[in-house]
């Protein structure tokens, strides 16, 4: 579980890391070709948040920040792929905020979970090698 935990914590941080950039020169400069990568990619953070919210599950992690986990990994690709639709006009940036706030919290989240992991499983741990 360990090695597990390690794995997709690093992936959330890479990913997360590729997504701040992928999504600020998708805002800066609007090059539609970077789009399907940063959805791509968007796709890899998720899926290593629900990773970590399953090792947490399997940790004994709160049930409830495991739920928000889950909830918060379909929340942040269907605001990415519906912002197109939402707000458009002067007021679009809004929704561009929200978006970068929302797939903050999906690495905070990450983060958050990966500690809970190794909090909850360093004494069995600990117990098990000696």
């Amino acid at each position: 579980m360990k090695i597990a935990t390690m794995v997709a914590h690093m992936l959330a941080r890479v990913t997360g890391l590729t997504q701040i950039v992928l999504g600020l020169v998708i805002w800066i400069f609007d090059p539609d070709a970077v789009i399907p990568v940063h959805i791509a990619v968007g796709l890899a953070l998720v899926l290593s948040l629900w990773t970590l919210a399953f090792l947490a599950a399997a940790a004994g992690v709160s049930r409830g920040l495991v739920i928000l986990a889950v909830f918060w990994g379909f929340l942040a690709p269907a605001l990415g792929l519906t912002q197109g639709q939402l707000l458009v006009g002067d007021a679009h940036w809004v929704i561009q905020v929200v978006h970068l706030l929302v797939g903050l919290g999906a690495i905070g989240l990450a983060g958050t979970l990966a500690a809970r992991i190794k909090r909850a499983t360093g004494p069995a741990l600990q117990e098990a090698t000696k």
